[in-house]
């Protein structure tokens, strides 16, 4: 199992979190998507997973993604 965080930019609400959870669990092996709105940090968990994916996927979602954040 892999997990990974991302610092995501322009969430501000739970229709936020709920748009990004919906199209990364979207994503090939994508298990469990985790929205912290307080620090802006998207959590992925996959069996496999692919980062360019997944960032494209957040993308799609309308946010921007910076570097993984470090949890």
């Amino acid at each position: 199992m892999a997990q990974k965080s991302y610092t995501v930019t322009g969430m501000s609400c739970e229709h936020c979190a709920a748009s990004i959870t919906e199209e990364v669990s979207d994503v090939p092996g994508v298990t469990d998507v985790v929205v912290d709105l307080a620090s802006n940090v998207v959590t992925v968990h996959a069996t496999e997973l692919d980062d360019d994916q997944v960032r494209a996927a957040i993308v799609e979602a309308g946010y921007g993604v910076d570097e993984p954040a470090s949890v």
